[in-house]
């Protein structure tokens, strides 16, 4: 395997492109559990028809575990809506398209979204009576089982050069309830200080999922509580902000 072509750092993890393969290889201190957690996610999903990079193998290199994945050739949609600021819009719909496309599957066998917020509110950096509501607040959402990706953002789309998307980094994914996974990206556009992004995909997902705007506002403080404790140091006090504020505003 080639290392030389390094295409995104992460705080885990080194992405390298080799031909026709993509490399993430991992930090020695994740665990093996972990990253055959991500791999047998990403096959799951495989499973689900959408279209995704495939897995090719699980590997060590250098005494670190690394996931090998088809390489997509194309540019994301955060690129695409930097060099044509006038489709901002029009990638933003094909965004939220592409978001419902996800949480019209079904994949049994993966973690369930609730579980994980719960433990994570568990984590969060907040006093036991906020942490009380919110995990009340959560147990009292309705159960659903469609597949969330976890991370669904505008650099996690790549557009191959005949116009066909694909969705990367699945390492999120769970099975719950889709407004989770909205309330998910509008905070991910909130934190990019997308404000504008942020107002118009909230408004077009409601618009075309018919969902109530209600109701995905009632998941923000559960997902920002979930996003403090694995989100960047200058992220932290934001969004535990919005955890803090049960009824978001």
């Amino acid at each position: 395997m080639n290392l030389d072509n390094v295409i995104a750092v992460r705080a885990n993890k080194t992405v390298y492109r080799d031909g026709d393969y993509t490399i993430k290889l991992f930090n020695e201190d994740v665990s093996k559990a972990d990253v055959l957690n991500e791999a047998l996610n990403q096959a799951r999903i495989e499973e689900t028809g959408l279209n995704i990079p495939r897995v090719v193998e699980v590997v060590k290199l250098d005494g670190k575990w690394a996931i090998i994945l088809e390489y997509i050739e194309g540019k994301s949609l955060e690129q695409l809506m930097v060099e044509n600021p006038d489709k901002k819009a029009e990638y933003i719909d094909l965004l939220v398209e592409l978001q419902m496309k996800v949480h019209s599957k079904k994949s049994p066998l993966l973690n369930k979204l609730k579980d994980k917020m719960n433990r994570k509110i568990s984590e969060a950096d907040l006093d036991a009576t906020t942490r009380y509501e919110l995990h009340t607040r959560l147990e009292g959402m309705p159960k659903h089982t469609k597949v969330c990706h976890g991370d669904f953002n505008p650099s996690n789309i790549i557009i191959r050069e005949d116009g066909v998307p694909f969705i990367i980094d699945w390492a999120h994914v769970t099975q719950g309830n889709a407004s989770a996974d909205v309330a998910r990206t509008y905070l991910l556009f909130k934190l990019a200080g997308d404000d504008e992004a942020a107002k118009y995909y909230l408004h077009t997902f409601c618009k075309k999922s018919d969902t109530a705007r209600q109701y995905v506002e009632k998941w923000m403080p559960i997902v920002a509580a979930s996003q403090s404790v694995k989100g960047k140091p200058e992220e932290r006090e934001l969004l535990l902000s919005w955890a803090s504020v049960v009824d978001y505003e």
